[in-house]
């Protein structure tokens, strides 16, 4: 049994860890952080020119055809840079929702665009504070059109397209809800940009008034299509927040052997020794979920849905711990604007939250097993 990527997929993650490295150092993404520029443009043109956009793609409609193992690949080098780019909601919400949902027009449409990095995608869920579920959707779908408000929506105020999450019925089952497919630039929806934790990843608040949509998917099917996109970008996102947290944990390490503190390195002492230690057994424990979820996501396997949730609450935990921990070893250095590590730690609590609480994954990790277990 293999419990590691391939010669090929370890090959393409040291090829998107040399592109990041050299297009997306920390000052790209303090270019966004400072500026008002909502994503870096560049990277996104450079990430679609060398195929990362479209890595899970089939070939059929413009991507890689590789798979999502690769994509796994090159979340964790997304993760490690910080990159401040939409990939996470274009590529794991609103790609994943067409190929599983999708009629095959469009597919043609949307899938073709995201790959070239000439489409940016979003999925519309949330509705104010709480964690994903049928009774907090309340947006109306009548007649083909859409009336309501959605937030947080992740890139939602640069998306060319949403996938959103409607009411259709009032019984109060799951089948009450559908999705909808909404072209931003056909009118009918504003767009507000939201201030957050890290503004390298925007929010937005969407307004439907009178919105035409189309249906993704048949109808009183949408909330089984979102628990499935929920639990494949879990396992995506996952992969992402290792990547950060491996990151942080480097530069404590590299920070311990560089700072002279009483005539002798700082990661000498005892309690700073305890420090990285931990954050490494942190970070070890996540990768071995993420590569669970990994093998699940890929071979679509039952296990899906507990191995989406075990590595999102441990990835959660282990880039939060890391990063953390990172400004603690900096000391007082850490805390300030000037060095970097701010920067991680805003991700990780953003990435915290992005699709539903640490408590909500803990909540269906523990119904999930309790379902299995009863079959």
């Amino acid at each position: 049994m293999n419990f590691d990527f391939s010669d090929d997929q370890k090959q393409l993650r040291d090829e998107a860890r040399k592109f990041l490295t050299e297009k997306c150092p920390p000052k790209a993404v303090r270019a966004v952080l400072d500026g008002k520029e909502p994503y870096d443009r560049e990277l996104w043109k450079g990430l679609a020119d060398m195929g990362f956009l479209g890595v899970a793609i089939p070939e059929a409609f413009g991507g890689a055809g590789a798979g999502h193992l690769e994509l796994c690949v090159v979340a964790e080098e997304m993760g490690r840079a910080l990159a401040p780019v939409p990939f996470s909601s274009t590529v794991y919400l609103a790609a994943e929702a067409i190929l599983l949902a999708g009629s095959d027009a469009q597919k043609r449409k949307w899938l073709p665009a995201i790959a070239s990095g000439s489409a940016i995608g979003t999925l519309a869920l949330f509705e104010g504070k709480g964690n994903p579920s049928p009774q907090a959707i309340k947006l109306a779908a009548s007649g083909g059109t859409l009336n309501g408000v959605k937030k947080p929506v992740p890139d939602g105020a640069i998306a060319d397209f949403a996938i959103v999450a409607a009411r259709t019925g009032s019984s109060g089952r799951d089948s009450d809800i559908s999705l909808f497919l909404v072209d931003m630039k056909a009118g009918g929806v504003e767009a507000k940009t939201l201030t957050n934790v890290d503004p390298t990843r925007g929010q937005a608040e969407l307004t439907f008034r009178n919105c035409k949509a189309e249906p993704i998917g048949a109808a009183g099917d949408g909330w089984s299509i979102l628990s499935q996109v929920l639990d494949r970008a879990a396992v995506l996102m996952a992969f992402e927040q290792v990547g950060g947290a491996d990151r942080a944990l480097e530069m404590g390490r590299d920070y311990a052997l560089d700072r002279i503190a009483f005539g002798r390195p700082i990661g000498s002492f005892q309690a700073v020794k305890h420090i990285l230690a931990d954050m490494y057994v942190s970070a070890t424990l996540a990768r071995s979920n993420c590569y669970y979820g990994a093998w699940a996501l890929s071979t679509n396997a039952s296990e899906l849905p507990e191995a989406a949730a075990s590595a999102r609450i441990s990835a959660t935990q282990a880039f939060q711990h890391c990063s953390k921990n990172n400004i603690q070893v900096h000391g007082g250095m850490g805390f300030t604007w000037e060095f970097d590590c701010h920067m991680y730690y805003r991700r990780a609590n953003a990435a915290a939250l992005g699709l539903g609480s640490l408590s909500y994954w803990e909540d269906q990790l523990i119904d999930r097993m309790r379902k299995r277990n009863a079959a």
